[in-house]
């Protein structure tokens, strides 16, 4: 039973942990333990994918949840038509602090249609950030109209996911979360190519506003905080990764800077890849791998300028351009070095300059509705007010339940005003809204009293410590 005495112990004892805390001095350098870790998606189907493509399990559009070691490769069974696009997205998400080999530890993506040949579009994404660990993404896929005869067909494919990397990395097992998408066929005519010379390649200055709004960066793609044109700011701790996800339209192009400030003087000397900044398509495709920048003490930049959104941009033969095919939500990867903990032991405001360039335009026009590859008005609210998915969500279902509400107290009003009405008509109903009855106006008991606590009571109730 908890008492007045317990809680008060509990109490001093949370007072006594306040005031360590708040010590001068006891201010410690934040630890790989105190970053969070990426954020699977709510749902997301716990799958084990087996070595051998004979007994791999069979999968669905949807989300998996796996883990794989390093040399390990596993197999996941597909059944494909002959008229939609499907996209095969991998993220693995070490542990922050875990050792990894930058360019040395990876996945490998593909789609395999017969034995180990490959469909076109597969995927190494690997580790850029000098040794830190943060959540590396990529796809692999079966598109239609990409001139690979083979991959065209109906029938059983597979998606394999493998792991590389030396034997000085960590041993554990990496967290694997895996996508499976279908982009819809189209109603017409396939768009070509954008011709060269089509848009600029010149890199425009970022956004210059005075005011920064605040931005809520999430742990991975499913709780990215949303956001659009203008200059944000976040808090970032070293080691920590934070996504960010902004609305881009057909036709429209991302220019984006991803800033840290200058620091107090007094680290032993530069971190090479201090910051990281990576791009991602609404599929979970890299852009653009996370591009580091070296930091000294002033302040510092990672950018990206994307190409335009084209559905003809797939037939392209640069990547970067390549992987700018859809309309939908482009995902902010930003990575601080735990090395930077040097200049920022607890932490630093993290500037995002985002500017979404270029009008929308209409959309190449899918033969079935897609809930991804598509900007809604519904989008750009929620990156206007920088709300995360689950942010907006819940707001949605207060406006439910608001609604619901409503209609409910109408529904409740309507029937007391007609209660009242009949009680009115009522021969030898009382006037207006009705005289009480004369037994019912008697003063309360004294057993109906409320009564109040004895002193007993009242010397047993929560005090709080002294010096509280």
């Amino acid at each position: 039973m908890v008492t007045g005495r317990t809680t008060n112990r509990g109490l001093a004892a949370l007072a006594a942990l306040a005031l360590v805390t708040l010590m001068p001095g006891t201010v410690g350098v934040a630890s790989a333990d105190d970053v969070p870790s990426y954020r699977p998606a709510d749902g997301a189907t716990a799958i084990n994918g087996t070595s051998s493509s004979d007994d791999a399990p069979q999968i669905k559009p949807g989300m998996y949840r796996d883990t794989i070691k390093r040399g390990e490769r596993k197999y996941y069974a597909v059944s494909l038509d002959a008229r939609t696009s499907a996209y095969f997205s991998a993220v693995a998400a070490p542990k922050p602090g875990t050792k990894v080999a930058a360019y040395g530890d990876k996945l490998k993506i593909s789609v395999q249609y017969s034995g180990d040949a490959t469909c076109g579009l597969e995927a190494s994404p690997s580790f850029h950030g000098g040794g830190t660990a943060y959540p590396i993404a990529d796809y692999a896929g079966r598109v239609i109209g990409d001139g690979s005869a083979d991959c065209q067909k109906a029938g059983p494919y597979y998606l394999v996911i493998s792991r590389e990397g030396s034997a000085t990395s960590g041993p554990d097992a990496w967290p694997v979360e895996l996508g499976y998408i279908e982009e819809p066929p189209l109603k017409g005519s396939t768009p070509a190519k954008p011709g060269e010379g089509t848009w600029s390649t010149a890199t425009p200055p970022p956004p210059t506003d005075a005011t920064k709004r605040s931005a809520k960066g999430g742990t991975g793609f499913n709780d990215a905080g949303a956001i659009d044109t203008g200059v944000w700011k976040d808090w970032i701790t070293p080691g920590e990764t934070r996504f960010y996800r902004v609305p881009v339209d057909w036709g429209q192009r991302l220019n984006l800077s991803a800033e840290l400030p200058n620091a107090s003087p007094g680290a032993s000397g530069p971190v090479s890849n201090a910051l990281g900044l990576g791009v991602y398509n609404p599929a979970r495709g890299a852009v653009r791998d996370s591009k580091f920048v070296p930091y000294g003490g002033q302040p510092a930049a990672a950018k990206e300028f994307t190409a335009p959104v084209a559905y003809g941009n797939r037939f392209h033969s640069i990547d970067a351009v390549k992987a700018m095919r859809f309309a939908g939500w482009y995902y902010l990867e930003v990575t601080l070095n735990a090395d930077a903990a040097e200049y920022f032991s607890t932490g630093t405001e993290l500037t995002l300059r985002v500017d979404v360039r270029g009008a929308a335009k209409s959309g190449p026009g899918y033969a079935e509705q897609t809930s991804v590859f598509t900007v809604t008005p519904e989008d750009r609210e929620m990156a206007r007010n920088g709300q995360t998915a689950q942010e907006a969500a819940k707001s949605d279902t207060l406006m439910t339940v608001a609604y619901a509400g409503i209609g409910t107290g109408v529904v409740l009003l309507t029937g007391l005003g007609a209660w009242m009405v009949a009680a009115r008509r009522k021969p030898g109903a009382p006037g207006a809204m009705g005289r009480v009855p004369q037994q019912d106006q008697q003063p309360l008991s004294q057993a109906s009293q409320p009564t109040l606590p004895s002193q007993q009571d009242q010397q047993t109730q929560f005090r709080p410590p002294q010096g509280w």
